[in-house]
């Protein structure tokens, strides 16, 4: 008889340690898993909302996803990503976002292990962000110095994190949000990491148009910045939000994606874009076009970058972290997870 699968839970602690200060490794992780999803080695299905009718702001989300294993930064894993999203937290005083993520063995299907995945989230938004930032800068010729951050969560603080480990140096930087507290506190983190001068500004109009590199983490449900004249000074956008930007900001803008069927759903900008003209030709390619060569963004532009986020980086991410821990001896395992495994009894 043979036996039965270790089962492994990672806590935050641990997710934390494997990732902090191994930005620019975690950066290369998240291109391979890009690479491999451009290349089909991948199956990244929908993603699953779970709604309520009475919490219309609420919503829990599953990626599932698969990754192959093998040669050219193969993974070779199945898994899930269980991220829910409850803004009201954040005046409660916790975070708004909590997450676990399932990893499944290639072979046998079996679970192995259950990781903190809200760090393992945030880490790899900020990889896909700051790889997409330096990929379409660099096509452009010239990495952006003036940033502005619309939205100060605990996103815009990986992004700023992993931007600089990618090689990002700013003059000036600019922060925007509704909340003058939430403002003022990632105005100190900034001025804690960075020598440029920091603004907190009134306005997205007044942050927008002070900024080549804009980008947009915040909890927005519809467009809230609509004037396409805010952006004629051809900055980059990294639009993690995906719902900032109304259609017709969208509909003037060189757009870059991560994924077109995945990006162009659930009422993202983009997808409101299409719903307007009745065609994706609007958008220019995905982000593994930049990162091959396939598509340049011109310098003439706005050029908006909006990732969906897709499970396949998840994994490949919490992969890495699974390896590490599991590297380090301090693997945590749950003796007898799996029980009754005689087929009859």
């Amino acid at each position: 008889m043979s036996q039965a699968p270790a089962f492994a839970v990672i806590p935050g602690a641990q997710v934390h340690a494997a990732l902090a200060g191994r930005e620019a490794r975690v950066v290369r992780i998240v291109e391979a898993a890009y690479r491999l999803h451009g290349e089909g080695l991948t199956v990244n299905p929908d993603s699953y909302f779970l709604r309520f009718p009475d919490r219309p702001a609420d919503r829990i989300i599953a990626l599932p996803a698969s990754v192959e294993g093998g040669g050219k930064g193969g993974v070779g894993v199945h898994g899930v990503k269980w991220i829910s999203s409850f803004p009201g937290n954040v005046a409660a005083g916790i975070p708004r976002a909590s997450a676990v993520l399932i990893l499944n063995d290639a072979g046998t299907g079996y679970p192995f292990a259950c990781l903190e995945s809200s760090i393992i989230s945030a880490a790899r938004t900020a990889a896909s962000a700051s790889l997409a930032a330096a990929a379409l800068a660099d096509r452009r010729g010239d990495r952006p110095r003036r940033v502005g951050f619309v939205g100060a969560g605990l996103i815009a603080r990986y992004v700023h994190t992993y931007l600089a480990a990618n090689g990002f140096a700013f003059d000036e930087l600019g922060v925007h949000d509704l909340s003058a507290e939430h403002a003022g506190g990632f105005k100190g983190y900034l001025e804690r990491t960075e020598n440029g001068p920091v603004t907190v500004h009134g306005s997205a109009e007044s942050l927008i148009r002070s900024s080549d590199l804009v980008v947009f983490a915040t909890v927005a449900g519809e467009p809230h910045v609509t004037d396409p004249g805010w952006f004629a000074h051809a900055p980059l956008v990294l639009h993690v939000s995906l719902r900032d930007l109304s259609p017709e900001v969208i509909l003037s803008a060189y757009n870059i994606v991560d994924d077109v069927e995945h990006c162009l759903k659930a009422n993202t900008s983009p997808h409101l874009a299409e719903q307007r003209v009745g065609h994706r030709g609007f958008v220019a390619g995905t982000l593994y076009d930049v990162l091959t060569g396939k598509t340049s963004p011109p310098a003439d532009r706005p050029v908006v970058f909006s990732p969906f986020g897709l499970g396949v980086l998840d994994l490949a991410v919490a992969r890495h972290v699974y390896d590490e821990v599991s590297a380090s001896g301090e693997l945590q395992t749950v003796p007898g997870f799996f029980h009754d495994m005689t087929r009859y009894g």
